[in-house]
């Protein structure tokens, strides 16, 4: 039986089937796209077309997949591409995590990755305690969280001078060109987000581990303490912020007394395993 499972954030998806070949095209969003949209990014992909005859079930994981309705709007692009899957089911990026970092006992599992959220997964049931709020008023400690922090703080020329330079000469940030990407285009999320990638190029490690430091902490205060007794239970993360910055995490892990479990950069490895054990 051929399995296609993505697991999709609002940069990017990870696709990966049967064969273990991992395919990645754009993030795919309900909030910002439509089923067009979605076909054409399917459509542009050589690795998907190949695929499309020969896959008979598809499990898609989405970042802002929590309902009925958005989820029909990917599911209805996936069965037009996908025209020969018997099954095609659409999810939570939530349920992605929940499931890919379960190990038998229950725990908190958590996303930082372009955006941020968590849920208290016990094996059988998801929980959220508290909403995602988005880029705008939350997503504490995500890619977008941390780019937005970095472009005001560049703005205000109040950055170390390596960074505050490699943001002007190797990422062209302007004022004018910023807040056009950032104020008129679509997906600024996404956009933000990418200026995340100067926190691994620089040597000013101090700066680097406390502005992550403090988003990470923001997110323990919002998104892991709102579990009673949250202590009791460990605290799994999958995302790459969460994963490239993982000893900062184990900090602020400890820092909350809490127990870090599983850092996964892709759960859609363990994802597909999980499906074709039946979960």
């Amino acid at each position: 039986m051929q399995i296609l499972v993505a697991d999709s954030g609002s940069t990017k998806t990870n696709w990966l089937g049967s064969s273990r070949q991992l395919i990645r095209t754009a993030g795919l969003n309900p909030l910002f796209h439509t089923p067009q949209t979605v076909l054409e990014v399917l459509e542009g992909s050589e690795e998907l077309q190949a695929l499309r005859q020969h896959t008979e079930q598809i499990y898609f994981y989405g970042a802002s997949c929590s309902s009925p309705e958005r989820n029909a709007l990917i599911e209805t692009a996936l069965k037009t591409f996908f025209s020969s899957a018997a099954v095609v089911k659409v999810d939570h990026d939530l349920k992605a995590a929940a499931l890919a970092t379960w190990t038998g006992t229950p725990g908190i599992a958590c996303i930082l990755g372009t955006g941020s959220n968590s849920c208290f997964f016990d094996g059988s049931e998801l929980s959220e305690e508290v909403p995602a709020l988005g880029y705008v008023l939350g997503d504490e400690g995500s890619g977008a969280w941390l780019g937005k922090k970095l472009i005001a703080l560049y703005l205000y020329k109040k950055l170390p001078s390596d960074i505050q330079y490699r943001l002007k000469h190797d990422y062209g940030a302007e004022k004018d060109l910023l807040f056009d990407r950032i104020y008129r285009r679509p997906h600024p999320n996404v956009y933000l987000a990418s200026f995340s990638r100067v926190l691994s190029e620089t040597s000013e490690r101090e700066f680097v581990e406390e502005l992550v430091g403090t988003g990470f902490r923001e997110f323990f205060d919002a998104h892991v303490c709102c579990y009673a007794g949250f202590r009791d239970y460990p605290v799994h993360v999958v995302g790459s912020i969460g994963y490239h910055f993982k000893s900062v995490l184990e900090s602020v892990c400890a820092e909350y007394r809490c127990r870090l479990g599983m850092v996964e950069q892709n759960p859609v490895f363990r994802l597909i395993d999980r499906h074709e054990q039946g979960l």
